[in-house]
């Protein structure tokens, strides 16, 4: 469960069959290796030099490329920086710092079959264009459904066993399902 407020994202790092800025293309498979046999997490980082600013939550391969889901450090000033720019659609590329293991030339494209993942980075100008998020989300309580009750009129004890009630039946998601429970609220005549 992410904090009030976290940040969350979700989109490709790396799109596969296609030609980054470095005439480079990534291959089906070419990520199998590093994500699943890892000592240490794959970092998420700020324009490959920058700081740490998050954690990914998940990152896997599928028909299209590497997928990644991840959530920003709340409290964190550069992270803060990157979730308002994330939030304007200023910024939305996804990057990859690697090491080749296995490649083939093919005429001016370089073919990578396999690569050894180091960090994945949220950047202004990415090498792939398809290479960005596609999902921009903040994690919102519970809270907020009680405060919104509130306002339509509801006592706090009303308010409050709602909320509870909501809990019991979706569990403690709060970020998940709070926003979902919040749109729906809005629709019913108080």
């Amino acid at each position: 469960m992410g904090a009030e407020g976290t940040l969350k994202f979700s989109g490709y790092a790396s799109v596969f069959n296609g030609l980054d800025s470095y005439g480079d293309s990534i291959m089906p498979g070419a990520y199998k290796a590093t994500i699943t046999d890892r000592d240490r997490p794959i970092q998420l980082r700020w324009n490959h030099s920058g700081p740490v600013i998050g954690k990914f939550t998940e990152i896997y391969e599928d028909e299209k490329g590497l997928f990644v889901s991840g959530e920003l450090t709340k409290g964190h000033s550069v992270a803060e920086d990157t979730a308002a720019l994330l939030r304007h659609g200023a910024i939305s590329g996804l990057s990859i710092g690697y090491a080749v293991k296995d490649s083939e030339q093919n005429g001016v494209v370089r073919v990578l079959k396999d690569i050894e993942l180091f960090e994945i980075s949220v950047v202004e100008t990415p090498a792939d264009n398809n290479a960005h998020i596609e999902s921009v989300k903040s994690a919102k309580k519970l809270s907020d459904v009680e405060k919104f009750l509130r306002s339509k009129g509801l006592s706090q004890s009303e308010a409050t066993a709602t909320v509870a009630a909501v809990k019991n039946i979706h569990g403690e998601r709060e970020e998940d399902e709070s926003k979902a429970v919040l749109e729906l609220l809005k629709t019913f005549k108080f």
